[in-house]
C-alpha cells in the first residue's frame, strides 16, 4: 500500500501513528494514514482490520 521511502509503519505496528496522511477531514475530526488507519482528533483510531483503538489523549493534570 505505502509508495514512501522509507515505508510508512504498518497498521500493526506500535507507530502506526507516524505514517503520512493522505486525507484530512478536521471538519469531521478525522485523518486517514498512508496505512489504512483512520486517525481521529480525539487519539482514538479505526484500523483497517476493523478493530478500534480507544483514545489515549494524555491525562490533563491541573497545575500545582
Amino acid at each position: 500500500m505505502c509508495r514512501h521511502e522509507p515505508p510508512c509503519p504498518s497498521f500493526t505496528a506500535n507507530d502506526r501513528e507516524a505514517a503520512r496522511v493522505v486525507a484530512v477531514h478536521p471538519e469531521q475530526g478525522w485523518s486517514l494514514l498512508c496505512n489504512g488507519v483512520v486517525l481521529f482528533e480525539d487519539t482514538g483510531e479505526l484500523l483497517p482490520d476493523g478493530k478500534t483503538i480507544a483514545p489515549h489523549r494524555p491525562a490533563v493534570h491541573p497545575a500545582a
